[in-house]
Parts: C-alpha cells; sequence; structure tokens
C-alpha cells in the first residue's frame, strides 16, 4: 500500500518511558540517536515539526467539558511526542519509523495520515451535494 497524502503523515510516539531500565548512558545515547535521527530528517525536508510532550495534561470530555488530569505518566498508550512529515507515501513514513532509536527500548510508533479537512466535513459536504442532484 503507497497511497499518497498531499499533507504529510504524523509519526506519534507511545510507550516513550525510556528511563525504566536504562543506564544514563544509554539513556544519554538514545536521547543524541533521536536527535540526530530528527535532525537530519529536517536537514532532508522530511520532517517539518517535531516535539516531545510533557508528560501529564488535561482531558476534556463529555456533553459537559468535564476537565480531567491524564493522560496518566504510567500508561504505555500516551503518545510521548511527534513528528510531523512532509513525504508523499505512508511507504515513505513507514519507512523514517522503522529508523526511530527507541523502538527496541519498548517505544511503538504510530503513522497517520494527516487530512486535508475533517472528515465529518467531507462527508457532509458530499451528502449535500448528492442531495442536490
Amino acid at each position: 500500500m503507497s497511497t499518497q497524502n498531499e499533507n504529510g503523515y504524523m509519526l506519534l510516539f507511545r510507550g516513550t518511558d525510556l528511563r525504566k531500565g536504562l543506564s544514563a548512558e544509554e539513556l544519554q545515547k538514545v536521547t543524541d540517536d533521536w536527535m540526530a535521527w530528527f535532525k537530519r530528517l529536517t536537514e532532508q525536508g522530511k520532517a517539518l515539526a517535531g516535539q516531545p510532550l510533557e508528560r501529564e495534561g488535561k482531558i476534556v470530555s463529555g456533553k459537559d467539558r468535564i476537565v480531567s488530569d491524564g493522560p496518566f505518566a504510567e500508561s504505555k498508550e500516551a503518545i510521548g511526542g511527534y513528528f510531523l512529515l512532509d513525504v508523499a507515501t505512508i511507504d515513505e513514513a513507514v519507512a523514517i519509523a522503522k529508523e526511530c532509536p527507541g523502538l527496541p527500548y519498548g517505544v511503538r510508533v504510530e503513522v497517520r495520515p494527516v487530512a486535508g479537512e475533517c472528515p465529518i466535513v467531507s462527508e457532509l459536504k458530499r451528502e449535500a451535494e448528492f442531495a442536490s442532484v
């Protein structure tokens, strides 16, 4: 599957608590390798942005806009950071994800196409066009 996407792709890094089980030297090496990887991708024009995320924040949910603490730092599903890529296909984005220096240490990389607009808006537009025919 080599689907093209003109809006780019996002790499989401999950399971990023690298401090568990690594010595200070190993952690420094992974961090240095990660920064070198991002710098190379940026210099090649493939990475447009990328940042780590703080371990905690707030979650807003429901009709009543309930605010709660989260995500929780111990969660293996918590997103620890992202890269925004400017590559033509998901295959290219996956190839970059496979280079992630954190993979041997339990990091998982989710590769997602960036949508041009909200899928609900797209669906409503199609329905309106169909109804006017």
